[in-house]
């Protein structure tokens, strides 16, 4: 069986790339779900069929949001010890969940957000601007 055919950008659901993301749906369709597992891109669209391993999201999100998260984390870690003084292990119960689940949330909403603003500006890999591949 063959998937159908990939609907014309034009006809794709015309929503904010915010309430697009947090929906994390399919570009195409504004149906099937962008994930299959907690950060795992589905391979495809289940509703239209849209291939979701043409896209090239890569690794940048992570890098980006252990840093930003690390950072945060960590000033509000240094916050909470000058004012209240608490025990080492009151620091691990609390920061490492917190951390863990702020990454994995916030890279589950990064990704979402990439892959459709690469839907929506139709970028691949080896185009230039105006069109000319790669090898023109």
């Amino acid at each position: 069986m063959t998937p159908p055919p990939e609907t014309p950008l034009a006809s794709a659901p015309q929503t904010s790339l915010v309430a697009a993301t947090f929906a994390s749906r399919c570009p195409c369709c504004g149906k099937g779900p962008l994930f299959s597992g907690w950060v795992g891109f589905a391979e495809r669209c289940r509703t239209c069929g849209l291939d979701f391993t043409q896209f090239n999201v890569g690794d940048g999100p992570a890098a980006f949001l252990i840093l930003i998260v690390g950072a945060v984390v960590v000033a509000a870690a240094l916050i909470l010890q000058l004012s209240a003084n608490p025990p080492f292990w009151v620091h691990v119960l609390l920061w490492v969940p917190l951390t863990t689940a702020a990454v994995i949330y916030c890279l589950r909403l990064s990704k979402a957000a990439l892959l459709i603003l690469e839907y929506r500006n139709q970028a691949r890999e080896g185009r230039l601007a105006g069109g000319r591949g790669a090898d023109a």
